[in-house]
């Protein structure tokens, strides 16, 4: 079983447009979809789509639409009061699958309502292979809270915890350093400031990054030199980069028509998790985390794909070399 945790979900809102983004002009839709997101759910949703047991561990009332929706989708989900109703995030999407996010903040959570979460999230990781801590952080919540988190299963469970994937951005993504993760998931600008912050000399631009695997691969390899277990980082259309302590791999996926590339990285970190559940070596996760990635990406608005919409033989892993 995998456990995800978002303490700041969101009703997502696609609007799907028939051309470019146009500032300060009327656009018609041609397409509008509502899903319930944030990316620890985003992550349940597609395992959930390919048949592997999951709860998302998540704030929310009894009736909030986000709750609801999970339970029309049947996404398994433990769920803790908090009185208020939870965020809602709208995104455009432009023809080529180029999107505009507008996300709110999200409700406060209280020191109390803090704790309860990862209490919550104890109980509920009981004998799972891993734990997702995902997403942005609510107001009132520390940037610490997921190594929190990490430092609660582990003394809980010992020897027993469940493995720790982080997915996060900004401070909470560089606080989770601190929890030692077994994989973190960033995309390249965040890893450009992970390597920044564990010290590696001009670890490049994103733009850098992307265009060289072997410095992308250089920049995770800091990480993993720092404590982290592996890293998974996206790379875009330019694929993704996977290191571990054993080796760095490239992946990369045959074109695509991207549709929306929103919950794509999701969708790479289910597809990641999916295969290393089946026992899949390094180059087996990473070709399909890549598979679930491109597949999301060719879907509209936060759609993911189940395992039999993924294409793993349209993925070509290459074994990097240290610099």
């Amino acid at each position: 079983m995998i456990v995800t945790l978002t303490a700041n979900p969101s009703l997502d809102r696609t609007v799907e447009l028939g051309g470019p983004l146009l500032r300060g002009e009327v656009q018609r839709a041609v397409a509008v979809r509502q899903e319930s997101g944030g990316k620890g759910v985003n992550v349940s949703r597609a395992l959930v789509a390919s048949g592997l047991e999951t709860v998302a561990v998540l704030p929310g009332d009894p009736g909030d639409p986000l709750l609801a929706g999970l339970e029309t989708t049947k996404v398994p989900f433990a769920a803790l009061p908090i009185d208020q109703t939870l965020r809602s995030n709208v995104t455009l999407t432009e023809p080529g699958g180029v999107t505009t996010k507008v996300n709110e903040p999200g409700p406060e959570l209280t020191l109390d309502q803090q704790e309860q979460l990862l209490k919550l999230l104890v109980e509920q990781s009981g004998g799972a292979s891993w734990v997702v801590l995902a997403g942005s952080l609510p107001p009132g919540v520390p940037a610490s809270f997921y190594t929190s988190a990490a430092e609660r299963l582990r003394a809980e469970f010992g020897p027993a915890a469940p493995k720790i994937a982080v997915d996060s951005s900004g401070a909470p993504l560089a606080a989770s350093l601190g929890g030692r993760p077994d994989l973190l998931k960033p995309n390249a600008d965040e890893l450009a400031e992970l390597a920044a912050l564990v010290g590696l000399p001009d670890p490049g631009t994103p733009a850098e990054l992307e265009a060289s695997p072997e410095r992308a691969a250089t920049a995770a390899r800091s990480l993993v030199d720092a404590g982290v277990g592996a890293v998974l980082a996206t790379l875009g259309a330019k694929g993704a980069v996977l290191v571990t302590a054993d080796g760095a791999w490239l992946a990369t996926h045959a074109p695509i028509r991207a549709v929306s590339t929103v919950g794509a990285g999701d969708s790479s970190l289910a597809g990641y998790l999916l295969a290393d559940i089946s026992g899949a070596d390094a180059e087996g996760r990473l070709r399909q985390a890549v598979a679930h990635g491109a597949a999301a990406a060719s879907l509209p608005g936060s759609t993911v794909p189940a395992v039999n919409q993924t294409d793993p033989s349209a993925v070509t892993v290459t074994a990097l070399t240290k610099d």
